[in-house]
């Protein structure tokens, strides 16, 4: 943030109203009489909170704001009251920064049929950017597409020009994250801009260069120098690279399990919202162009989670290209860049 007017209750204010109204409308839609919970930590932009707050009155939801206090680190459990609270929601708005999915109390919520959306960390300015100014049915379709190309191959290949030459083989009967939700029952809902494809964990072989962000630890965010990872069998076998590598490494050895040197998912990022890294991770997971990797499976009792960002890759879903150096140039994808009126397409 820029010392300027960013933190005042003005700034914004009339856009940040039509982007919260796009969230219980739009983004995860919130019916009449529905309990909707909106969970923030003291990390949070209260300003973000209060309009979603108001949005969801405004549409019919009865809104219940909780705050606590901001978590050593993502996928703990928040305090009791408000894991118990979540068991009652039929939507879950988080803006908690140490987000609480992947945590118990997220998959007990999600098994007592909550809607859950992700917008962890979002301040006034990322949700005007993300979710106010885009063409967030594009984006859904544009989600639905690159699931269903890269699900029907059975390689998917990443190179980057920092050094990240990565294979991972397609799982076909991985739980279809990114597929359209379920009529009935409760599931997780992530901010437009993301979508990606069931890899066998431990098909994960090569180098992967992270040269955008990584998140958490809370001390690296936005990468002044690449972050060097040596993956074989979906295992980290080494960290390379600077201070900021000496920092994750020590992170990720800290939790003293090997679970969290293991490759979790891969993801595309394509918000045209997002065009540099901001240090967020859950905006920087959606640059546009950019492939962001999942360390730490919670689906193996991993402690914790992390993720780290690869700028303007190159992909292949076995041998039919679908970005270059960030660029999507699959003539469907195309198609729907210029519907979403990206700059260069």
């Amino acid at each position: 943030m820029a010392l300027g007017t960013e933190s005042r209750e003005e700034f914004y204010s009339y856009e940040l109203a039509h982007a919260a109204h796009k969230i219980v409308t739009e983004v995860a839609p919130v019916h009449p009489g529905e309990q909707v919970v909106i969970t923030a930590d003291t990390a949070s932009d209260a300003r973000v909170v209060e309009a979603t707050a108001q949005a969801t009155y405004a549409v019919g939801g009865i809104p219940t704001v909780i705050w606590y206090q901001t978590l050593p680190n993502p996928c703990m459990d928040p305090p009791a009251p408000v894991a118990n609270a979540l068991l009652r929601a039929d939507v879950w708005i988080e803006f908690a920064t140490a987000y609480a999915l992947y945590s118990p109390a997220y998959f007990a919520a999600i098994e007592a049929g909550c809607r859950y959306l992700a917008v962890t960390g979002m301040d006034v300015d990322m949700m005007v950017r993300t979710i106010g100014r885009v063409n967030y049915a594009a984006l859904e379709k544009m989600k639905y597409l690159l699931y269903e190309i890269s699900q029907e191959a059975d390689t998917i290949r990443v190179t980057s020009s920092v050094g990240t030459n990565l294979t991972m083989k397609v799982d076909k009967a991985g739980d279809p994250f990114f597929a359209p939700p379920p009529s009935e029952g409760g599931y997780p809902i992530m901010l437009g801009g993301q979508s990606g494809f069931m890899a066998c964990q431990d098909s994960f072989e090569g180098t992967l260069v992270f040269d955008g962000c990584i998140w958490p630890p809370a001390e690296i965010g936005i990468l002044r120098s690449p972050v060097t990872l040596r993956i074989e069998g979906g295992h980290i076998r080494s960290i390379e690279g600077g201070h900021e590598a000496a920092l994750f490494k020590r992170w990720l050895d800290s939790f003293n399990d090997p679970r969290m040197h293991m490759m979790d998912h891969a993801c595309y990022g394509f918000n045209p919202g997002v065009t540099k890294p901001t240090g967020r991770i859950v905006e920087d997971e959606r640059i546009f162009g950019c492939m962001q990797f999942g360390i730490g499976p919670s689906s193996k009792g991993a402690p914790s989670h992390t993720d780290g960002v690869v700028l303007n890759p190159s992909v292949w879903a076995d041998n039919e290209q679908l970005e270059d150096e960030g660029r999507y140039v699959h003539p469907e994808l195309i198609r729907l860049c210029q519907e979403m009126n990206v700059p260069g397409y």
